[in-house]
């Protein structure tokens, strides 16, 4: 029944093991209760990934389940159904996020993503409020995406020959640069369960500290230069805006709530890029559909541009498809209930965790036709044109989704279609296309090697 994969799984079971609680408190008032997951039964490879080892626990408990993670009870639902009671019917119940004891370390309760109340709705306005006026009716953002997927574009055709094998460039050149993450989530989550011993013992958080005071030092000087040439009638970007006297924000809030815009908008873009590109290498007709569309409504004289949208139906479904069935963010955010709630009947106790299984609702049968087929077709009606579907949740849903979801689908269609636009893509010859995944937080496709020929 107990499986350890790892030796350090013998120490989590007899160190670690006494730490955690498994005893589900159930008043006689409260009504139902989730059913509660033993976590020992797992190996602690599977206990360092919940947002992995979800999947399996709704097929064997059902749609909701209860844990004691850490410190920390903790409700897992899944399911577009409940997922959607928990995040829009009880939104407010579960606006909160839980932030782990690290990252309250390291951003001290600033920012868009570890912030609450009052500061945090007041960021959140303020951000939405500016971005529009780089997105949404304005060219600002736009035009910086194009330049980008000039660059791009320009990095492929630097390989020498008409056919060329590219490795697994996207990451670093689009977000021009790496982001302080690890493919290895362990030691964040086991500071998160043991803040108590890890403040005392040196180890792999404190490169965490290290890499986040280097992203902040960074931002913080662009910041003063701007201080200095600041035009209050030239708004050039984001940080600019912050000194609109009406926003009220300090430097400290300024520097993590715009880190929080630059992970959120280019780690689901990058990922999902690299998603979509294996499966035009996986399949050349549905490639091929994607640039007749591209040659009739574009062109090869002009750059894609955002307006183009409304015109091409099925390469906005080929990326919604791949955007549902890689489900690259498993696991919802972890929210905080701020007061005694139900959902889907079963009581939920103030102060209890909240993780809503994002890839149960991008998979749920009861939604999806071909759940776990790759099918443009989910977002085309009979007609050809472009559908929305209620459960799609990629990014979340309700007034704590990502706030970076719309600078990644303006990326996401400019950098896709101009490469469609440019290049025909397929496999090395002789390699198989794989779908294995990596990371814990964010799942991405491993490494792989593409063949680019120009159009």
């Amino acid at each position: 029944m107990y499986s350890f994969h790892h030796p350090v799984g013998l120490v989590f079971f007899f160190v670690l093991k006494p730490c955690l609680s498994f005893v589900t408190h159930q008043s006689r008032d409260s009504g139902r209760v989730p059913t509660h997951f033993h976590i020992y039964r797992y190996s602690l490879p599977a206990w360092c990934c919940l947002g992995l080892i979800s999947l399996q626990l709704a097929a064997e408990f059902g749609n909701i389940f209860s844990v004691h993670w850490g410190r920390d009870k903790v409700v897992v639902v899944s399911g577009y159904k409940l997922a959607k009671e928990a995040l829009v019917t009880q939104g407010d119940c579960f606006l909160d996020r839980n932030i782990s004891p690290l990252f309250d370390k390291v951003f001290k309760g600033n920012g868009l993503s570890t912030s609450n109340g009052y500061k945090w709705r007041r960021q959140r306005h303020f951000s939405i409020n500016h971005l529009k006026n780089f997105g949404e009716g304005k060219r600002t953002l736009e035009l910086h995406i194009q330049l980008e997927s000039n660059f791009l574009c320009q990095a492929f055709q630097q390989e020498e020959g008409t056919s060329r094998c590219v490795c697994s460039l996207l990451c670093p050149l689009l977000k021009q640069g790496r982001r302080g993450g690890y493919a290895d989530d362990r030691p964040r989550m086991l500071y998160d369960a043991l803040p108590w011993l890890f403040q005392y013992l040196s180890g792999p958080h404190e490169i965490i500290y290290s890499n986040y005071g280097m992203l902040t030092s960074f931002l913080k000087r662009q910041i003063e230069k701007h201080k200095r040439d600041w035009d209050p009638f030239n708004h050039r970007d984001f940080i600019d805006k912050k000194n609109d006297a009406e926003a009220g924000f300090n430097i400290e809030n300024l520097v993590i709530c715009t880190l929080d815009l630059f992970e959120a908008g280019t780690e689901t873009m990058t990922t999902t890029l690299r998603w979509l590109l294996l499966y035009m290498m996986k399949y050349p007709e549905i490639q091929e559909k994607v640039q007749e569309e591209i040659d009739r409504v574009i062109g090869q004289s002009r750059q894609p541009c955002l307006s183009d949208r409304a015109n091409m139906p099925y390469t906005e479904a080929v990326i919604h498809e791949t955007q549902r069935l890689r489900s690259i963010l498993p696991l919802n955010v972890p929210r905080l209930c701020n007061k005694d709630t139900y959902v889907g009947g079963y009581f939920i106790p103030q102060g209890t965790t909240l993780l809503v299984n994002l890839s149960s609702v991008l998979h749920d049968w009861t939604m999806w036709e071909t759940p776990h087929r790759f099918n443009p077709q989910h977002f085309l009606d009979e007609n050809g044109c472009f559908r929305k579907r209620e459960a799609f949740y990629p990014f979340s849903v309700g007034r704590r989704m990502c706030l970076g979801e719309q600078l990644a689908r303006m990326e996401l269609f400019l950098f896709f279609t101009a490469l469609l636009q440019r290049f025909s893509i397929s496999p090395v010859p002789g390699q198989e296309v794989s779908f294995d995944t990596q990371g814990n937080v964010i799942l991405g496709p491993k490494p792989f090697h593409i063949c680019v020929k120009d159009r």
